[in-house]
């Protein structure tokens, strides 16, 4: 049985996913190397919290108690006596791989490993541990606190007990659970990339402005965001990084990153996080940069 969950990583999946868990009852630890992420997570955390109170979604006392079951820690032996612990760090193999490396050792022998990874083969990563058997993908959708779905992804090595208590675990967090096989980006993220990097082909080849496709998938197709605005949302960054995974995993050209993505990825220009992407958010409203 799951009682005590740790999640590496305090960034945006991190802190909503600490979020949820808090407030659906079980006690969290939340790890980051840097305190000030930490401290930084935490104040999201009571403002997201704060803002269900103002909405009549929880109560106070529910904001209050939800964030006395989260500590913090900026080692993995703070982890030591979690049930489950979910990773959530940057989407890129090698880093997930030592973490995961590092983390086991710590571990109690029979605790859950889990990877909020969007893309990345569950088996390969599962192979990094002392535990495939007991390793097993858990993929929030950002915002997790506001999004009802994750995605449970088994490994080639996932055991049925491993499955079934993620299974019970994703329940009681409230959200509606969809199972993908382990291939390349799953399913949501499968489909939902390629239509990014198509929206931005349609700017890198002049078919439309920034304005007009996000405008014509917004009225056209009652997406609520535009692609484009999307992209930032999610960070321009871990989009290149899930179209070099299905690429790569897939070895089919349609889905080649568009060189203007790559462009923007070296640029520094990744979204939201950084302040400029499709568009540059350091004035008083987001203004299309093409």
């Amino acid at each position: 049985m799951i009682r005590k969950v740790g999640v590496i990583g305090s960034g945006q999946m991190g802190n909503g996913i600490a979020h949820v868990t808090a407030l659906s009852g079980f006690d969290v630890v939340l790890n980051d190397v840097s305190a000030d992420q930490l401290n930084s997570a935490m104040a999201t955390i009571n403002a997201n919290l704060s803002r269900q109170v103002l909405k009549k979604i929880i109560t106070d006392d529910d904001r209050e108690k939800a964030l006395s079951r989260i500590s913090q820690t900026q080692t993995f032996d703070g982890l030591a006596d979690c049930d489950l612990v979910i990773e959530t760090a940057v989407e890129k193999e090698e880093v997930k791989r030592k973490i995961f490396h590092n983390l086991c050792t710590v571990l109690k022998p029979e605790a859950i490993v889990a990877s909020n990874t969007s893309s990345i083969s569950i088996t390969r990563l599962a192979a990094s541990t002392d535990r495939p058997e007991k390793f097993i993908g858990i993929h929030f959708m950002n915002p997790v606190p506001l999004m009802e779905l994750v995605e449970l992804i088994r490994g080639i090595a996932t055991g049925d007990a491993t499955f079934d208590t993620a299974k019970e675990f994703v329940i009681k967090l409230g959200k509606q659970i969809a199972v993908s096989e382990d291939f390349p980006a799953f399913i949501v993220n499968r489909i939902l990339l390629p239509m990014i990097n198509e929206a931005i082909y349609t700017l890198y080849e002049g078919v439309g402005n920034v304005e007009a496709i996000d405008a014509a998938m917004r009225l056209g197709a009652h997406h609520p965001m535009g692609p484009l605005e999307l992209a930032d949302f999610i960070g321009l960054d871990t989009c290149l990084s899930i179209m070099q995974v299905l690429h790569e995993g897939l070895a089919d050209s349609k889905y080649r990153p568009c060189p203007l993505l790559v462009k923007y990825v070296e640029a520094g220009w990744l979204g939201r996080k950084s302040q400029r992407g499709f568009y540059d958010y350091r004035g008083e409203k987001p203004v299309p940069t093409r």
